[in-house]
């Protein structure tokens, strides 16, 4: 089955490995699962260090060479923690997204900030391959799923994402919403919906520029105000995400690591899924806003062989 492979991104900490063989690479892991007792640092120094990309082509030689998947053989090695993050590198990425989707639709009870996250972060191309990736790989529309498994205007704008739908300009619609006056965000929750549905966040910061001087305060603060649960936590991702998506995960990062014990999860859905993309932009806006390195707050929390390649996904200390 194929997904078409991202290009990798130039704002990201893990870039394509200069001298590459995937042959030569599949040999290296194999040997390090072989023997008595497995190498970790092996495994985890040369998968980080690996394009996703050259993570597919590593998999496909080693199937050729020894017959095996690979994907089966390290989790079978690994354990635990490392074993969650090197299995999540493995994936193609659009399938990666579309596995964490289905997995937090059909488990028990739904994982909403799974959700939240990825349908308000990614661009309208990664979502419609992540729709595609999700029926050829499950069987069953993305958007039907969500409907089945949430309720209300959640629902809906959580569908608007999935169908990437986009306004013409959001702004007609923004002046439309307040044409009567000083409106605030509780008068018409379906067409702010709407607008917030637009995944065009050069129109959603000018919606964002102009709600402000008419209403007299910042879009969020009328968010947390009018709404509570997973619509305010949607709506809130989705402003975020419009103004920075880079901001809303150096915030999501922090989130995870710093509540009462670390939400692995979340850390390690992140960490592998923005390592090419946007890592950099991260870790500066992480180092800005809390005033320590993302390196150091993942030294801090985790340990061992799992805290080895979080850093070698984060890709340095600021």
């Amino acid at each position: 089955m194929h997904f078409r492979i991202e290009p990798h991104a130039t704002r990201g900490s893990v870039k394509p490995f200069v001298n590459f063989n995937a042959k030569h690479d599949a040999e290296v892991l194999r040997k390090a699962m072989k023997g008595i007792g497995t190498d970790e640092d092996v495994i985890l120094m040369l998968l980080a260090a690996r394009s996703n990309a050259q993570r597919q082509e590593i998999k496909a030689a080693y199937k050729k060479a020894f017959g095996k998947d690979l994907g089966k053989d390290l989790r079978s090695e690994l354990g635990g923690k490392l074993e969650d993050l090197i299995v999540a590198l493995m994936y193609p990425s659009i399938l990666y997204d579309a596995h964490e989707l289905h997995k937090a639709i059909k488990g028990v009870g739904t994982e909403d900030e799974v959700l939240i996250e990825i349908l308000a972060s990614r661009t309208c191309d990664e979502i419609k391959d992540i729709a595609k990736a999700y029926k050829k790989e499950y069987g069953s529309k993305l958007e039907k799923d969500i409907m089945g498994d949430t309720s209300g205007h959640y629902q809906r704008l959580l569908v608007i994402l999935a169908q990437v739908k986009k306004c013409v300009c959001s702004l007609i619609v923004f002046q439309e919403l307040f044409a009567a006056g000083e409106e605030k965000f509780g008068t018409d929750e379906d067409k702010f919906i709407n607008i917030l549905g637009n995944r065009s966040a050069e129109h959603l910061r000018k919606v964002f520029d102009a709600y402000k001087k008419i209403a007299g305060c910042d879009i969020e603060e009328s968010i947390k105000d009018e709404c509570t649960g997973n619509l305010e936590a949607l709506l809130l991702a989705v402003v975020k995400c419009a103004k920075s998506v880079p901001a809303y995960f150096a915030e999501s990062i922090r989130e995870s690591m710093r509540r009462a014990g670390t939400d692995d999860e979340s850390l390690i859905r992140i960490m592998v899924s923005r390592s090419e993309r946007d890592m950099l932009d991260i870790r500066a806006i992480y180092k800005k806003k809390f005033g320590e390195s993302l390196y150091s707050t993942i030294q801090e929390d985790t340990e061992g062989d799992y805290q080895k390649a979080l850093h070698y996904l984060c890709g340095g200390n600021d």
